[in-house]
């Protein structure tokens, strides 16, 4: 097959699509149901159907646009939902990319064996109730509590964020039961980290995703007067968190290398200028790639707090919020993506994927393969995001190979 993407058109594709969404401190804003959304997604179901694909949406906001008839297919996408602030190519490049793929086989007169469908997922960034909400509706592994009883970012119930539009908690719960029926899938995304940059290789193939764990962590002190109360005599919720932060870094970077462990948001109570801290809570990010590491370093990570809270005279409580396992990818599908990057003459490497992805649930339902492009010095989720025009070309040409092998 000597066709080729049209990278212009793909360009332009993506800039118009990061016009939806535009916020006043740089970036883009486009979580799933408002109103930035809804009207990028009319705009992709215009460029869907004029690419003569057969359009359609479930019942959780998943855009189809399917190239061939009946028969198990091969689907081909990514997500056009971003974080607050967050950059235009994290998703909506493998979305678009996928789009172009089809077009460019439908424009050929490509005679394939199987059908393609593009996938738009709703929400995998976790604007609404946890990540994923749109591939995990696809594949049936949403539960009523979480979709009835969950708050999504914003404060609001979800089902209070849908009042007024064509979707509700039963037409997302039932959405797994539009399923077509498929064997793989594809997505092309950004890496959002400076590997490949820093290697310059243009092509990674992922071959792991990473599992995590998530929890609410609190250290509880002894709010006392900052001017009196001798240092020794402290029960500083603080320091003790701050202690946690630096020991727990060192245990993952010196006993468990590769893995990851991140101390996100953080709040002192009561947070005054001259009151020792009371209580501290944090967010805890640990992953692996490795089932049994994440959950060995959950237990040490746990076991180091209550030590250092023991130590300090303060107590310690945390909670599991997410849970993912890691995931591999099809072997096969890895097989065929690092075929024809050799065929086409692009340099590759196999990695592991440390954030998360629709392919890792899609997974679970078939055969399911990832390509990544390099992002400028590795920045992503943010106004900074870049990447290189002719990287995604080149990712969007391996891509296209790719598709046409699996369905050929």
């Amino acid at each position: 097959m000597d066709i080729k993407i049209d990278i212009k058109r793909l360009r332009a594709d993506i800039e118009a699509l990061a016009k939806f969404g535009r916020d006043p401190r740089g970036g883009i804003s486009r979580p799933s149901f408002s109103q930035a959304d809804f009207d990028a997604q009319a705009w992709l179901k215009e460029r869907i159907c004029k690419a003569g694909l057969c359009y359609r949406r479930d019942g959780a906001g998943n855009t189809f646009g399917r190239l061939g008839g009946d028969g198990r297919a091969v689907l081909v996408g990514s997500h056009i939902d971003t974080v607050i602030n967050g950059g235009a190519f994290d998703g909506a490049a493998g979305v678009m990319a996928g789009l172009e793929c089809l077009r460019r086989i439908k424009e050929a007169g490509q005679a394939l064996s199987k059908p393609l469908e593009l996938v738009s997922f709703t929400d995998e960034e976790g604007n609404l109730v946890g990540d994923f909400l749109g591939s995990r509706a696809f594949a049936g592994l949403l539960n009523r509590e979480e979709v009835e009883k969950g708050l999504t970012s914003f404060g609001r119930p979800l089902r209070e964020l849908l009042a007024g539009t064509e979707f509700s908690l039963e037409t997302i719960l039932g959405a797994h039961k539009e399923r077509p029926e498929f064997e793989a899938y594809l997505e092309l995304h950004i890496e959002q980290g400076a590997t490949l940059e820093t290697e310059d290789i243009p092509i990674g193939v992922v071959e792991r995703i990473a599992g995590k764990t998530y929890r609410q962590c609190s250290f509880l002190g002894k709010a006392d007067h900052g001017g009196t109360t001798p240092l020794e005599l402290r029960h500083d919720a603080f320091l003790a968190a701050a202690d946690f932060a630096l020991r727990g870094t060192q245990l993952v970077a010196t006993q468990h290398y590769g893995s990851m462990i991140t101390v996100g948001k953080v709040t002192v109570q009561p947070g005054s200028f001259s009151v020792v801290p009371g209580r501290v809570d944090f967010t805890l990010d640990v992953r692996s790639a490795s089932g049994e590491t994440l959950e060995t370093l959950d237990r040490e990570l746990q076991a180091l707090a209550a030590d250092i809270a023991s130590t300090r005279g303060l107590s310690f409580h945390s909670k599991i919020i997410d849970r993912t396992v890691p995931v591999a990818l099809s072997g096969r599908v890895i097989g065929v993506i690092e075929e024809e990057c050799r065929r086409l003459g692009y340099s590759s490497m196999r990695m592991t994927s440390g954030a998360g992805h629709d392919a890792q649930i899609v997974s679970g339902l078939a055969e399911a393969g990832m390509i990544f492009i390099p992002c400028l010095d590795g920045i992503s989720h943010a106004p900074d995001e870049m990447i290189s025009w002719e990287d995604l070309e080149k990712g969007a040409n391996l891509l296209l190979h790719s598709l046409a092998r699996l369905a050929g």
